[in-house]
């Protein structure tokens, strides 16, 4: 039982080490300068911070129904990562002005990053670890039940 338990924790070490490695190239690749854009990672105290000093930024989120439903950050609009790609409302919004992405664990929303870098959104911010950080930092959510690409207010 003690190599057994000894050789689980070896492997979980390996895929945690292993995931470290590709996150820091995604974001690397994600994240670096680009010309004319500001595009940044944040935890969820500089999320916060970035906010306050953004008022007339978007949130993103781009989890499940019921994982919006569960819990947001305050004026989140859903588009979840799968409409993401097809939404009309997205190609709608000023790709100069602050958005700031988030999903359950940063999976989803840096391919989200990716999409819209891809589509000329210029000043992406990243919660980075998504609405569990946000969630464990302690910051406050709303308890949306808001339709499709709406914030939880109801408006677009």
């Amino acid at each position: 039982m003690g190599i057994s338990l000894l050789l689980g924790l070896a492997a979980l070490g390996l895929v945690a080490a292993a995931w470290h490695r590709f996150e820091g190239r995604w974001d690397r690749r994600l994240f670096g300068r680009e010309q004319g854009a500001n595009h940044a990672n944040v935890g969820p105290g500089g999320a916060a911070r970035w906010l306050a000093a953004h008022p007339g930024a978007r949130v993103l989120d781009v989890r499940s129904r019921g994982e919006f439903a569960r819990g947001a950050l305050a004026g989140a609009v859903w588009v979840p990562l799968a409409a993401l790609a097809d939404s009309g409302e997205v190609d709608a919004w000023d790709r100069a002005a602050g958005l700031l992405v988030y999903c359950a664990g940063g999976y989803r929303s840096r391919k989200a990053v990716e999409l819209l870098q891809a589509r000329g959104f210029a000043n992406l911010q990243h919660l980075h670890r998504g609405y569990g950080s946000w969630r464990l930092a302690g910051f406050p959510v709303v308890f949306p039940s808001a339709p499709l690409g709406r914030s939880p207010g109801g408006a677009p």
